[in-house]
C-alpha cells in the first residue's frame, strides 16, 4: 500500500520526507506534496521524517480524504528530490485541522 500526503501539509509543506525517498515520489505543489502513488514502493522511510506526521498509510482512515489528491496532482506537478525551506508561516498552521480544500492550492510548486 502506498503512502500518501495527508491534508497536514496543506500550507506547511515541510520537505524532510523527499530527500530520503528512494524512488523520488514525492511532487510539489504551491503549498503542499504529494506522493505518487504508483511510485510510491511502500518503504515508510518518509513517515518518520515528517514532523508534522502528514505522510500516512493509504490504508490508514486519514489518507481517505486525499488520497486521491495525491494521484490526480502527482501526475501534473513537478517532482522535487531536495530538501526546501518549509512555508513561512509553517508553525502556526501545523495544528490547523480542516485545510482540505478550503486552503489547498492546485497550483504547481517549483519542484528540484
Amino acid at each position: 500500500m502506498p503512502y500518501v500526503v495527508t491534508e497536514a501539509c496543506i500550507k506547511c509543506k515541510y520537505t524532510d520526507c523527499v530527500e530520503v525517498c528512494p524512488v523520488d515520489c514525492f511532487y510539489e505543489g504551491e503549498n503542499t506534496l504529494v506522493i505518487h502513488p504508483d511510485e510510491c514502493i511502500d518503504c515508510g522511510v518518509c513517515e518518520p521524517e515528517c514532523p508534522i506526521e502528514a505522510i500516512v498509510s493509504d490504508s490508514d482512515p486519514k489518507a481517505a480524504k486525499t488520497a486521491e489528491m495525491n494521484r490526480a496532482f502527482a501526475s501534473s506537478w513537478p517532482n522535487i528530490t531536495r530538501k526546501k525551506e518549509a512555508l513561512p508561516d509553517a508553525a502556526s498552521w501545523k495544528d490547523v485541522a480542516g485545510k482540505y480544500p478550503e486552503h489547498f492550492s492546485d497550483k504547481p510548486g517549483g519542484g528540484s
